[in-house]
C-alpha cells in the first residue's frame, strides 16, 4: 500500500519533472488509443536471463491480439475523467497506518529527487502528486497532452481499461509484443551507439546526460517503432501488466511491470530489454509507470 513508504521499504520510484530538450516536432504524430495487430506466434520467455526473476526459460504460444501503438497519454486520460469523474489513488486520503508521518495521512504519491549532500534521501511522499501533478501541485501537465499518463496506480488502469471496453496485457503479451519478433539488445542503442530509447545516460541518480534528448518523460513517438510498429515499448515509462509478481517487501499484492522508464540506467535499474521485469505493489502509482492496453475479442479482419 502507498503507506509503506513511511516505513521506509524500498520502492521502484522516480520522477523528475524537466523539459524534453529533443524538438516535439521530431516526434511522430500518433491518433489516439490507436491499436496494433499482433500476429499470434510463440517465443521463448525467461531466456538469456540477466536477472534472476526472468527464468526458467518456457516456451509460450499466443493468439492473435491487439494492443496499443503507445503508452495511454494524458490527453487519453483526461478524456476519461471528463467523462466519468473518475479519482485516482492519488487523489484519495490514503489508508491511515500508525506510525506515518502526518504528510501521509494526505492525498499524494511517491516522488523522487536527487539526493544531496544535506539531504541524502532519494524518495518522497509528496502530498498534491497525481497525474495532474506528477511530481507535486508545482507540477502540471499543462501543454503535455502527448505526454504517457502517470501516477496511476493498477486500480487506475483497470479502470481506464473498463471504461474503453479494453484489458491490460499479460506480460506474456507485452513481451511477446515487445520482441516484435527480434532478439533484445542489452542497451537499447544502435550501430553507432545513439539511444533508441528514452533511459537514463549517465551515472543514476546524480547526472543524466540527457544524450537521447531528455531527461524526463518523452511524449509518445520520440523514438522509432519497434518491428510490430510500436512505440516506447522500452524505456520512457514502466508499464502495467495484468500478472501477478511477488516481492518479499511489498505489503500488499504485486503485478509485474515492464519496459523500464527514463530512469533505468546502466548502473542503476538497466532493465531495458522487453525481457526484463519488476513487481510494484498494486496500491502505489509513481511518476514513472504508465500502461497501454490489449484488445482480446476485436473481431479479427481477414490477413
Amino acid at each position: 500500500m502507498r503507506g509503506l513508504l513511511a516505513l521506509g521499504l524500498l520502492v521502484m520510484v522516480a520522477g523528475c519533472e524537466t523539459e524534453p530538450t529533443a524538438p516535439v516536432s521530431a516526434c511522430a504524430e500518433l491518433a489516439a488509443n490507436a491499436m496494433v495487430d499482433i500476429p499470434a506466434g510463440s517465443f521463448t520467455m525467461g531466456e538469456d536471463p540477466q536477472n534472476p526473476e526472468e527464468g526458467p526459460p518456457r516456451k509460450v504460444s499466443l493468439k492473435r491480439f491487439f494492443i496499443s501503438a503507445h503508452e495511454v497519454t494524458n490527453a487519453e486520460f483526461a478524456a476519461f475523467v471528463k467523462a466519468t469523474g473518475y479519482k485516482t489513488l492519488a487523489e484519495r486520503d490514503p489508508p491511515k497506518l500508525p506510525g506515518a508521518p502526518p504528510e501521509m495521512l494526505q492525498p499524494g504519491s511517491a516522488v523522487f529527487q536527487a539526493p544531496t549532500q544535506e539531504n541524502p534521501n532519494w524518495w518522497y511522499w509528496v502530498v498534491g502528486a497525481q497525474w495532474r501533478h506528477p511530481s507535486g501541485p508545482a507540477d502540471s501537465i499543462a501543454g503535455r497532452g502527448r505526454e504517457p499518463v502517470v501516477q496511476i496506480a493498477y486500480e487506475d488502469a483497470q479502470a481506464y481499461a473498463k471504461w474503453i471496453g479494453l484489458e491490460l496485457p499479460t506480460e506474456e503479451q507485452w513481451e511477446y509484443a515487445a520482441r516484435a519478433g527480434g532478439t533484445a539488445l542489452p542497451e537499447p542503442v544502435d550501430a553507432a551507439g545513439k539511444p533508441q530509447a528514452n533511459y537514463y545516460q549517465g551515472v543514476f541518480p546524480v547526472k543524466n546526460l540527457g544524450t537521447d534528448g531528455f531527461v524526463g518523460r518523452a511524449p509518445v513517438g520520440c523514438f522509432k517503432p519497434n518491428a510490430f510498429g510500436l512505440y516506447d515499448m522500452i524505456g520512457n515509462v514502466w508499464e502495467w501488466t495484468s500478472t501477478s509478481g511477488s516481492r518479499p517487501d511489498a505489503g500488499e499484492p504485486a503485478k509485474v511491470i515492464k519496459g523500464g522508464s527514463f530512469l533505468c540506467a546502466a548502473n542503476y535499474c538497466a532493465r531495458y530489454r522487453p525481457a526484463a521485469r519488476q513487481f510494484q505493489e498494486r496500491g502505489l502509482g509513481t511518476d514513472h509507470i504508465g500502461f497501454r492496453l490489449v484488445d482480446n475479442i476485436k473481431p479479427l479482419p481477414p490477413r
